[in-house]
């Protein structure tokens, strides 16, 4: 089907039992193979593994670099130990590495640190991610804990506007982050993304989506009933066809000139609020904040 690259993710990858034949098997086929990981798992095996077949990205997340914040965010205090192991075992033998960062409330202290460490030990520029999601299985006493640990509208603002790189970026595009143009009739087409026009997503128990984020029921195809040619076939022109007439969507999301700027999507919107069309405000107060920040 044309496929050049696979991004091998979790979860965490390396505690599936067949990891490094899944990754073989996917180098075999001539394929470009990224993985996400958090190092805790990383041993000599996998040195190996990926001396000898070099992934195309190899990304660390980084939850703290004390034992303390490590543990306040994964709530597992020995994995401290293991994911330095880890990262030290990459390092040591010369397997490039990036480091990133998932910025929330547990680790916001330390969150100068990170930077520091990641920027040391990376490849590439530091990333972090200010913005979490909900969970897709809609636990809401988890839900309610993720709330808790998400930044406010002004400190994510405040974070970007400390990356020199990042926030010359908003400045020098926000021209094209504002949508300047009024639509001459209503925006009433629910994905005006990129979703499953470039690439799709696998999960470990064989469901079809179009986005990582992707979870409502009409947007899955199950891989145990048909191919991936055909769950390709016919789920993408029927959810990019999907259109909503809602007022809350029409005249918010739908015809918003932030929405560049801003992090909802129909994927995050289901997740939010069980509809691919309503709006968040937390979204909002994001996409608000942002302009607000490189406005100034």
């Amino acid at each position: 089907m044309g496929a050049i690259w696979c991004l091998t993710t979790g979860g965490e990858p390396l505690l599936h039992d067949d990891f490094e034949d899944i990754y073989l098997y996917l180098k075999r086929q001539g394929l470009l193979v990224s993985l996400f990981t958090n190092a805790t798992l990383i041993n000599h095996k996998h040195i190996e593994l990926f001396k000898k077949y070099p992934p195309r990205d190899l990304e660390v997340t980084v939850y703290g670099i004390t034992p303390h914040t490590y543990a306040a965010v994964t709530r597992k205090p020995e994995l401290f130990q293991d994911f330095l192991h880890g990262v030290n075992l990459l390092l040591d033998n010369n397997v490039s590495v990036n480091l990133k960062n998932v910025t929330i409330q547990a680790n916001l202290d330390e969150f100068t640190e990170i930077d520091d460490f990641c920027r040391q030990h990376s490849r590439d520029p530091f990333r972090f991610d200010p913005l979490i999601h909900l969970r897709f299985d809609r636990d809401e006493k988890r839900n309610a804990e993720i709330r808790k640990q998400r930044l406010s509208a002004e400190l994510i603002a405040a974070l970007e506007r400390l990356d020199e790189a990042r926030f010359s970026a908003l400045e020098n595009n926000c021209e094209k982050l504002l949508l300047t143009n009024k639509p001459e009739s209503p925006n009433t087409s629910i994905f005006g993304c990129g979703a499953g026009v470039s690439d799709f997503i696998v999960s470990h128990n064989g469901y079809y989506r179009l986005c990582s984020s992707l979870w409502h029921p009409e947007c899955i195809e199950d891989l145990r009933k048909t191919s991936v040619r055909k769950a390709r076939q016919a789920l993408l022109p029927k959810v990019r066809a999907m259109q909503s007439n809602d007022p809350a969507f029409v005249q918010n999301c739908g015809a918003c000139a932030l929405v560049i700027l801003c992090i909802w999507c129909p994927a995050h919107a289901f997740l939010e609020t069980g509809h691919m069309d309503k709006p968040c405000r937390y979204f909002c107060e994001v996409a608000e904040t942002r302009k607000a920040s490189i406005s100034s």
